[in-house]
């Protein structure tokens, strides 16, 4: 049985990751997605560690052979010891690639398995979880960019955010 690692923050998870993992399902057996855990990180990310988990396993629960869980670490060590023969990466343009491919060279050189490159669908393909972040902060709809368990938390999180009048307005 062939594992991926489709690995990332997931900060959140939208709806341009679930098609990367349900499209990687259909090329491997099972797809873990590795919620990246980093301590440098801390304080940077709108959900924490257990909420992205607990939104990512939600969003996938209609996938079979999909599990959801953290890479405490260096991505190459995680994958030998899951016994991954793969990582997915989405690509959502040549600048995705350009960042992503010096991380498949390193973490090929540091052991880990040979990376996966799967291009985003054309609905998706302008769709980052910062973007998302960013226009729900400001009041902007972005149901159709997130599973409906993600707009909610997103509502409940930004709601007071997006409510407050501009600085110097009433």
């Amino acid at each position: 049985m062939t594992l991926a690692v489709y690995p990332g923050t997931f900060d959140p998870i939208t709806l341009g990751h679930v098609d990367v993992v349900t499209r990687a399902r259909t090329l491997f057996d099972r797809v873990v997605v590795g919620v990246a855990h980093n301590a440098a990180k801390r304080g940077r990310h709108l959900f924490g560690l257990d909420e992205r988990l607990e939104l990512a396993r939600a969003s996938l629960a209609h996938l079979s052979g999909v599990e959801v869980d953290v890479v405490p670490g260096l991505l190459a060590d995680y994958c030998r010891e899951r016994g991954a023969g793969a990582i997915v990466k989405g690509l959502r343009s040549g600048t995705d690639l350009d960042a992503e491919v010096p991380m498949a060279l390193l973490n090929r050189d540091l052991g880990g398995p040979e990376t996966v490159f799967l291009a985003a669908a054309g609905a998706h393909a302008r769709v980052s979880s910062s973007l998302v972040k960013d226009v729900a902060g400001h009041g902007g709809d972005v149901s159709g960019l997130v599973p409906d368990v993600v707009l909610a938390a997103l509502e409940r999180e930004l709601a007071p955010a997006a409510a407050r009048p501009p600085a110097g307005r009433p």
